[in-house]
């Protein structure tokens, strides 16, 4: 074994640029220290800006069973994940939630409107329609033939017939129903205007997010639509069919990796099995019993509708021959009971609101296909990173029905086990 004496290492040491040599009495050691050459390439950066460029985020949608690609370009991938959003995409959320917003108070004031038409104009017709009843009835009773009763007689007959202008109009907007479609578009907006703030509050907004959102806007001024002509919704269709408000469901872009740091999201083979019941339940019982509700209520709609002109037509025609020797007391009858008929017809027509009860069914039936439209698009997507978290969505849809997570989980079990007295509906909300 060799020892070195600090003291002859450091007195017979010498140095180089490249080397160092020590020596000592014994022998000599010597050391070789290589400085390391770093190396540049010009080429190092543009591969590997070649490699980014590559990596695109991409956005489907399904379009007439065609799958059409929208990938956003490299340059607006690197601010976004590297700088932040994009400002541009920022001011066009921006200036969408200010349509947005105007839209909301627009179908807000539009819907009181609306809704006071109903009620001036019921009041109206009916004080119209019992005024030449009374008429009727004064000119029959009075027994006399003279100016005073043709003058009874023509006021109540002008009377029936301007009422039943005014309920054929009134029979064919439905003002109560357009109350209740501009109280559902005020709704669904102001629930779009608060998707937008929590995109721009928490999310990392894209061009995917405008499109969306523009998409779902358009879908609403389609379902809702303001003006009465040409574009007014049909308010007696020959079937019941449930609102659609929504655009087509497409696929979700991929998460960034900075927002989860496993594949697993929130899914797993029991919650979709679960998922997949709450759907059937969904369509069984909630939008069948509203859809059937809604036939009902549009039976009873359409004849009330076609029962109030019809009346005050007779009316008219009655009060025209009243006070006649022949058959003047049949006629003077059917001036006053048809006059009271029409009223009453008219009070539970649009007193009682047959048209929004009518939009209300068609309004949760879609209510219901939408959320099985939600479920639907979870599941079938392969990818489970294009979905909605598992937990988040089995949260979203347990408050959407008014229910806890155990109570969505009992309903699901109870539907898996395929029970045939299985009266329970998925919304407990209504």
């Amino acid at each position: 074994m060799t020892v070195l004496q600090s003291s002859s290492f450091l007195s017979s040491c010498s140095s180089a640029p490249s080397t160092s040599s020590c020596s000592c009495g014994r022998g000599l050691i010597r050391a070789n220290i290589n400085n390391p050459r770093i190396k540049t390439s010009k080429t190092s950066l543009p591969i590997l800006q070649s490699v980014h460029e590559q990596e695109l985020i991409s956005y489907s949608t399904i379009s007439n069973n065609n799958l059409v690609e929208i990938q956003l370009s490299p340059a607006t991938r690197r601010r976004q994940m590297v700088n932040g959003p994009d400002p541009l995409v920022i001011k066009k959320l921006y200036a969408i939630k200010e349509a947005v917003a105007d839209r909301v108070e627009m179908h807000r004031n539009i819907g009181e409107q609306r809704s006071q038409w109903n009620n001036m104009l019921l009041t109206s017709i009916n004080g119209i329609t019992l005024a030449a009843a009374t008429m009727v009835g004064i000119a029959a009773s009075s027994g006399a033939d003279g100016d005073s009763v043709l003058g009874l007689k023509m006021s109540s007959t002008l009377m029936y017939l301007a009422a039943s202008g005014m309920l054929a109009i009134i029979n064919k907007i439905q003002p109560s129903q357009l109350a209740e479609e501009q109280r559902n578009a005020t709704r669904l907006f102001q629930d779009l205007h608060n998707q937008i703030e929590t995109t721009l509050s928490i999310g990392h907004p894209s061009a995917i997010d405008v499109k969306e959102t523009m998409d779902k806007v358009l879908a609403l001024d389609k379902a809702y639509p303001l003006p009465l002509l040409g574009v007014m919704l049909e308010k007696f269709p020959s079937s019941v069919e449930p609102a659609i408000w929504w655009p087509q469901q497409r696929r979700r872009q991929p998460k960034r990796a900075s927002d989860s740091e496993n594949n697993w999201n929130g899914w797993n083979g029991k919650q979709e099995e679960e998922m997949r019941e709450i759907m059937g339940v969904l369509g069984r019982k909630d939008q069948e019993e509203y859809i059937r509700l809604g036939e009902k209520a549009l039976k009873l709609n359409k004849v009330l509708a076609l029962s109030g002109p019809l009346l005050t037509g007779l009316a008219a025609i009655g009060s025209a021959f009243a006070g006649h020797s022949t058959h003047g007391s049949w006629a003077a009858m059917l001036g006053i009971v048809g006059g009271a008929l029409a009223s009453a017809v008219n009070t539970v027509e649009h007193g009682g609101q047959i048209g929004m009860v009518f939009e209300m069914y068609r309004s949760n039936a879609g209510f219901f296909q939408y959320m099985q439209e939600s479920i639907e698009s979870n599941l079938t997507e392969t990818d489970e990173e294009r979905r909605e978290n598992g937990e988040v969505f089995e949260m979203k849809v347990a408050l959407k029905l008014g229910r806890s997570l155990s109570d969505l989980r009992n309903l699901a079990a109870s539907s898996s086990l395929k029970e045939e007295h299985l009266d329970e509906f998925a919304s407990k909300l209504f």
